[in-house]
């Protein structure tokens, strides 16, 4: 009676035991498993090959784009801070990714609580139209609906970075007392990413 309870537990923990070794290997359908055979069908999951991988994209139907590490937004964002202290200047920089979103956002001690959300909107347009924001406040003449649109900001002090001739990143910097001097703050965090 002891014996066929061992065995028992035995049974249970080698069913159990290949059950996983399935699951894991990624199989589906019906398992089942004896003490007899469940050696051998451990060893037959085990050897299974891994999922089959999803099939690649036609050619042309994709592109590869560069983006900026989060190290290097963070210097850049550093610089700006820096370069705006050693001129007594109180400011927020925002890095943002080329499709807008925000990769490092920090706002300078003393900074105005209006100058986070501006440095974000500068660096959005900044790198929506790969151009200084002071140059894209021309624009506004010729085309003032521009203003209009969700999340920019078309004041000087946003600044595109690129690579090979293409927009990756923008920084936008707000808080100074003119536009000139967060545009200059910004190329400052350019300059460190070149």
């Amino acid at each position: 009676m002891q014996h066929a309870k061992k065995v028992s537990k035995r049974t249970r923990l080698i069913t159990g035991t290949t059950l996983a070794a399935a699951i894991a290997v990624g199989g589906f359908g019906a398992y089942s498993a004896s003490a007899a055979d469940s050696e051998p069908a451990a060893q037959a999951a085990a050897a299974k090959p891994a999922a089959a991988k999803p099939a690649a994209a036609k050619a042309g139907n994709t592109f590869e784009s560069k983006h900026l590490t989060v190290d290097a937004a963070t210097d850049a964002a550093q610089a700006v801070l820096k370069a705006a202290k050693k001129e007594n200047q109180k400011v927020s920089v925002a890095v943002v990714d080329r499709n807008g979103n925000t990769i490092v956002e920090l706002r300078g001690d003393g900074a105005g609580p209006q100058s986070p959300e501006s440095a974000v909107k500068k660096a959005y347009t900044a790198v929506s139209w790969n151009a200084p924001t002071s140059e894209l406040t021309k624009r506004l003449e010729q085309a003032p609906n521009l203003k209009d649109i969700p999340g920019t900001l078309f004041l000087a002090g946003g600044a595109p970075v690129t690579a090979d001739n293409a927009p990756i990143a923008g920084i936008g910097v707000a808080g100074a007392p003119s536009g000139d001097l967060d545009e200059k703050f910004a190329q400052a965090g350019v300059a460190t990413l070149k």
